[in-house]
């Protein structure tokens, strides 16, 4: 089988359709890994296989906090708190500003977050609420991208945090704290 028949078109999915050829290597296994397109193709004998990982984390420093585990820091900090309006503004300002997309993905953190603040103002027993370690637990991974905290995400969720707040403010140890904290720590770096 000759290098041409090899190519494996594999398409990573990344928000513009663009796919890229992946040539593999006659013989052997030989493996061509693209960590910026996401693409890892292997050849063996005649068989070409492909695996295609669509999550993708924008270039950052090692070391760095991503929006996504700035969520999973405020299960650790807020986790019994139930999921408010507020908290479910903040959720999806992150992850607009992890994904880079203008609207919500359905299944998302962001839509688990609205649904349980529409399900929370709704029930009247406190021990029946959905709280933000329902919602966030494990959202790192969820989140079909992410990258590094920074400054202006920090303020955006805060803002949002803010503005669907009845008074105006933020939970202490909530959403925005989280990742007003993941933020100055990347900063510091």
């Amino acid at each position: 089988m000759s290098q041409e028949q090899l190519e494996k078109l594999i398409d990573c999915a990344d928000g513009k359709g663009e796919a890229e050829k992946v040539p593999a290597a006659v013989g052997g296994i030989n493996a061509a890994e693209d960590k910026k397109k996401c693409v890892v193709a292997e050849a063996s004998g005649e068989k070409v296989e492909g695996e295609v990982n669509k999550k993708k984390v924008a270039p950052a420093s090692e070391g760095t906090i991503t929006i996504g585990e700035a969520l999973e820091a405020a299960v650790l900090t807020a986790g019994n708190k139930p999921v408010e309006w507020s908290d479910a503004a903040a959720i999806q300002a992150a992850e607009v500003r992890a994904t880079g997309r203008t609207n919500i993905m359905p299944g998302g953190v962001a839509a688990s977050a609205q649904s349980a603040a529409t399900l929370n103002s709704r029930v009247t027993s406190e021990d029946e609420k959905t709280t933000l370690a329902d919602v966030l637990t494990g959202a790192s991974s969820k989140l079909p991208s992410d990258k590094a905290a920074t400054r202006k995400d920090a303020e955006g969720v805060t803002g949002a945090e803010m503005r669907n707040d009845p008074h105006l403010t933020t939970y202490p140890t909530g959403v925005a704290a989280s990742v007003a904290a993941a933020a100055r720590i990347n900063q510091a770096k």
